[in-house]
Parts: C-alpha cells; sequence; structure tokens
C-alpha cells in the first residue's frame, strides 16, 4: 500500500498519495483547496511519511 493520506473537512473528502504528491480522488474541495491541500502536504512530505512509517511498523507486531 502506497504512503497516503486522508484529508476530511465537513462533507468534502479526499486522498493524496505521496512520493510523488498527487491526487487519488477528491470528493467536494474545490481546485484552489486542493491546491492549498497539496502545497501543504509537499511542505510536510517527509514528517508525514516518518510517522506513517512508525505507526504501520509499530501496528505489525
Amino acid at each position: 500500500m502506497p504512503i497516503h493520506i486522508h484529508v476530511t473537512r465537513g462533507g468534502a473528502a479526499a486522498k493524496f498519495n505521496l512520493f510523488p504528491v498527487s491526487l487519488v480522488y477528491n470528493h467536494g474541495f474545490k481546485s484552489s483547496e486542493l491546491k492549498m491541500i497539496e502545497s501543504i502536504i509537499e511542505e510536510n512530505e517527509e514528517n508525514i511519511s516518518n510517522h506513517w512509517n512508525t505507526f504501520f511498523n509499530n501496528n505489525k507486531k
């Protein structure tokens, strides 16, 4: 499973994969919001990846 992040707000939801950051699906976010979300993810890509790996490696036990 590729590293990804889910973003929700109200009735809107989106999923982005990392490496490279790419939109998987969008339900309800405006294109300007998606650009901002993508930018935030790109700025925090390494941190997101580190937390993802820590979470999933600790839960394999």
